[in-house]
């Protein structure tokens, strides 16, 4: 009998810290919603693909410069299988199962290589990271594609010089 008790206990404190973090997750995401506008969907004639679908996990989104401050609003908080594709316009991000959006190419701050954000931490820098912003806040996405090697193309294709359209 005692056995079974401390059994019960145990699954007790098992669900109510499962309850607490649902809990807690579901706050975050109504202030991020009250924070954050929404995020941009891709466009409907968003024009021909620059580079060839880059697929692997999008890893999650991130306040830039804070690798922990996960964004949970608007189902961006959950990682998954995804397909990176780069635009003139932007970069869509296209998520299995879950709500894919856009990144215009204008909000686009930095693009580079990490090891690690919210929900993924690498021995090497196999995170392609890019640095937006959404309204008045930058947000940091991360990314890790199945072919590393493209990665170098990416980070070209979306560099600052780019961007202002001095090269193309």
């Amino acid at each position: 009998m005692e056995r079974l008790l401390l059994t019960l206990l145990v699954f007790a404190c098992f669900l109510l810290g499962l309850w607490a973090m649902r809990r807690s997750w579901r706050r975050r995401a109504r202030s991020q919603s009250a924070q954050l506008p929404p995020f941009p969907q891709t466009p409907a004639e968003p024009g021909e693909e620059l580079l060839p679908a880059n697929k692997g996990l999008y890893v999650s989104t991130t306040t830039a410069g804070d690798w922990q401050d996960r964004i949970v609003t608007r189902g961006v908080g959950l990682r998954g299988r995804a397909v990176l594709r780069l635009y003139r316009a932007g970069v869509e991000i296209d998520r299995a199962g879950a709500p894919g959006f856009f990144i215009p190419r204008e909000s686009i701050v930095e693009v580079k290589r990490a090891s690690g954000i919210a929900g993924k931490v690498m021995g090497t820098n196999s995170l392609i990271v890019i640095t937006w912003r959404l309204g008045d806040k930058e947000l940091d996405t991360g990314f890790r594609g199945d072919d590393l090697d493209v990665y170098p193309q990416w980070i070209e294709s979306l560099s600052e010089r780019e961007i202002k359209g001095e090269a193309q």
